[in-house]
């Protein structure tokens, strides 16, 4: 075998396994978000029908509910997987949801509003803080 035939063959494993990581990077993409989409429309599920009165509204609830608490992984998109795929402390997604049940819609709103407002900051307080670096790199490079 020449050294071409062998860089030709090689080229093509690493074609083969370049489109495999991009499949499975797709697979595990879409993975991902089915399971957030699950979970959002659980916990939109409880708090909507929370204090419904239709039957199927409760259902509706009722199914949310059981997903919520049931501590089992038989099912691909059961709610233990679900926090595995998305690296979620089960416990804490439940307190959370359940918490949120207890509060009226008015205090869901607050508490909503305040996470928002804390990831805000924290972001706006990364910006500063990558923007005085950038600006030491940049009166180091000056002097210099």
């Amino acid at each position: 075998m020449t050294q071409q035939t062998m860089n030709a063959n090689d080229a093509d494993i690493s074609e083969e396994s370049q489109r495999e990581l991009t499949l499975d990077d797709l697979k595990q993409s879409a993975q991902h978000e089915l399971a957030a989409g699950v979970l959002k429309q659980a916990a939109q599920d409880l708090r909507r029908f929370h204090g419904a009165t239709s039957k199927i509204e409760r259902e509706l609830y009722l199914d949310a509910h059981r997903w919520l608490t049931l501590n089992e992984c038989s099912s691909p998109f059961s709610f233990l997987n679900v926090c595995q795929l998305l690296n979620l402390a089960p416990e804490k997604v439940r307190q959370e949801l359940i918490g949120d049940l207890s509060l009226g819609p008015l205090s869901c709103w607050v508490r909503r509003c305040g996470r928002v407002g804390r990831r805000f900051r924290i972001s706006v307080g990364q910006l500063f803080v990558s923007e005085r670096i950038a600006n030491r790199a940049f009166s180091y490079a000056s002097v210099n």
